[in-house]
């Protein structure tokens, strides 16, 4: 079996797979404190959690933006499953080339995201992860890494309007049911659907007109994809998991040209 790990800035995925299906998951919070022993436990007892064998992964990929979290995890990883995990970074094989001024900047996720959705349609895409940044990943037909957008994400973009406006109350991310709201609550979770719905199929819009030649496919991923992914004609599909199966495919590359 194959445990992906996606490190991100407000949560950290694991997802292990049985082949090419991805038998379960887990997200827990991202912590900069964990020690390694913290993290030997956790692994344990997800996995015993869900009635996985620890002895089962016979293989770890890390993408992690949370640098202090990298070393404590990979050494548990280590030592829990004698295998040292491939960490995505600069020198792994990734398969796309990468245009970006400087190659180094770019997100690991971000990345990771590009190679699942080129691998899957083989021509251009627009990945739009909704994560702690709404980020927007660019891959042309031919497979290479353009660049792409980060704006605010939902989440930091809403704790912004409760935290600046003192009488606006902390509310729940949904779908209200209708853009005129009649009352506070309503009348935030509006801007904040339908604002990032507009933000996200303005800029998706504007993308598809640079990319004209390579008519993307849109793949929307990341916490909040199901809720603006699901309502938005813009989006032609949502996978969740799209981070996981990346990682997936770039330890399947790195391994097999060792």
């Amino acid at each position: 079996m194959f445990l992906a790990i996606d490190v991100g800035n407000t949560n950290i995925v694991f997802g292990v797979f049985d082949g090419n299906k991805l038998l379960t998951h887990w997200r827990i919070v991202t912590s900069r404190e964990r020690t390694v022993d913290e993290y030997r436990l956790l692994l344990k007892e997800l996995f015993a959690l869900d009635g996985v064998k620890v002895s089962s992964v016979d293989g770890v990929a890390v993408s992690c933006v949370v640098p202090p979290v990298i070393m404590p995890l990979e050494r548990a990883c280590e030592e829990l499953y004698h295998k040292r995990p491939v960490v995505i970074g600069p020198g792994t094989r990734t398969g796309i080339s990468i245009l970006y001024d400087n190659p180094r900047e770019v997100g690991a996720d971000r990345i990771v995201n590009a190679v699942a959705g080129y691998d899957k349609y083989k021509k251009g895409i627009i990945i739009v992860d909704f994560g702690t940044a709404t980020t927007f990943d660019c891959v042309s037909r031919r497979g290479e890494y353009l660049g792409g957008v980060i704006a605010p994400g939902i989440g930091i973009s809403l704790e912004a309007l409760f935290t600046h406006a003192s009488k606006l109350p902390r509310i729940e991310i949904a779908s209200p049911p209708s853009v005129i709201g009649s009352n506070t609550v309503n009348s935030m979770q509006s801007g904040i659907f339908y604002g990032y719905r507009a933000l996200v199929e303005g800029i998706i819009g504007l993308i598809t007109k640079e990319m004209k030649d390579d008519k993307p496919v849109v793949i929307a991923t990341g916490g909040f994809a199901e809720l603006i992914g699901n309502s938005s004609p813009f989006i032609n599909e949502v996978d969740e998991f799209l981070t996981l199966r990346g990682l997936k495919i770039i330890y399947e590359n790195n391994i097999t040209k060792r």
